[in-house]
């Protein structure tokens, strides 16, 4: 059986997505495994959009599109790729998505923020390496 089936990859529609697919699609072809591109959209819209009841807004409809492109330029590179637009906390959906896909490892970009941003920020990898049981592959973003 391979190392890894099933990779999640967080993606936050940014530059430093790159590195981090550049990556995973490498080890994703030696392993096998299919991805699952996860992005958190989390707005206001979009962190009361089941509670509010609430359409999905422009911002969320971008993000859609994003993982529909990435999905595409995957599949051309003869990966196999599934997509997954959440909404709410980015740390406790890209866990939350983790736990339902079953994968068997997280990947994501890290920007090398300081002790004071990071603070401010969140530090939501951070928050993910602590809350999940598999692997985590933080690379920092180009």
């Amino acid at each position: 059986m391979p190392m890894y089936q099933r990779i999640l990859v967080a993606v936050e529609n940014s530059p430093a997505d790159q590195t981090i697919l550049a990556h995973v699609g490498d080890l994703a072809r030696l392993t096998g495994a299919e991805l699952l591109l996860v992005h958190v959209a989390d707005g206001f819209a979009a962190r009361n959009f089941d509670q509010l009841q609430l359409r999905e807004s422009e911002e969320m409809r971008t993000d859609r599109e994003y993982l529909d492109t990435l999905q595409r330029q995957l599949v051309e590179g003869g990966l196999l790729v599934r997509t997954m637009l959440a909404t709410g906390d980015p740390a406790t959906e890209l866990v939350r998505a983790a736990e339902e896909h079953a994968v068997d490892l997280i990947a994501m970009s890290t920007h090398g923020h300081r002790f004071v941003k990071d603070i401010l920020l969140g530090a939501t990898a951070d928050r993910v390496r602590h809350l999940v049981k598999v692997p985590v592959l933080l690379l920092r973003a180009q």
